[in-house]
């Protein structure tokens, strides 16, 4: 890994740190918009680098959030790295709609699913608006501003001269 595709990926993790300051309120705490930087790195960088922000992006933005559910956000660390990883495998091999779709659905209503078997139903029950919420505004972001920012902001990670 070059010094170029390390500061990026850096530089992903601080957008997904400003978008852990942008929060929904939900029953359960807040949720935060913290995605929309991981699954650019994904399509940027690669899937392996994407899951890298995704979960230290969840971490930072559970630590500003006060680490509501305390130990189990390694396993929301966990659960959104290996997602956003398939996003991005999915995104790379042209299946971009199919990519969107589990981005939401595993967000939105999967990966929530542990919480209903450790916490309770009822906890799950009241998780999935504000994870559903935030999932929208993150695949909408992603989904707009994607395809016009990929050609550039990889021209400027991986090329050597930006203007002749």
């Amino acid at each position: 890994m070059d010094v170029r595709k390390i500061s990026a990926i850096a530089i992903f993790i601080a957008l997904s740190a400003v978008g852990a300051m942008i929060k929904i309120p939900s029953p359960i705490g807040s949720i935060a918009l913290d995605s929309f930087p991981a699954l650019l790195a994904a399509v940027i960088l690669g899937p392996v680098s994407g899951a890298i922000v995704a979960g230290l992006g969840h971490i930072i933005s559970a630590f500003m959030g006060s680490m509501p559910l305390g130990p189990f956000h390694f396993l929301i660390m966990a659960e959104m790295a290996v997602l956003v990883w398939m996003f991005g495998i999915l995104y790379i091999h042209g299946k971009k709609i199919g990519a969107f779709f589990l981005f939401f659905i595993g967000n939105a209503f999967i990966l929530g699913l542990p919480f209903a078997f450790l916490v309770s139903t009822g906890f799950y029950t009241l998780l999935v608006p504000g994870l559903t919420a935030a999932t929208a505004v993150n695949v909408v972001l992603a989904a707009i501003l994607m395809p016009r920012l990929e050609p550039v902001l990889k021209k400027m990670i991986f090329e050597d001269r930006l203007v002749e």
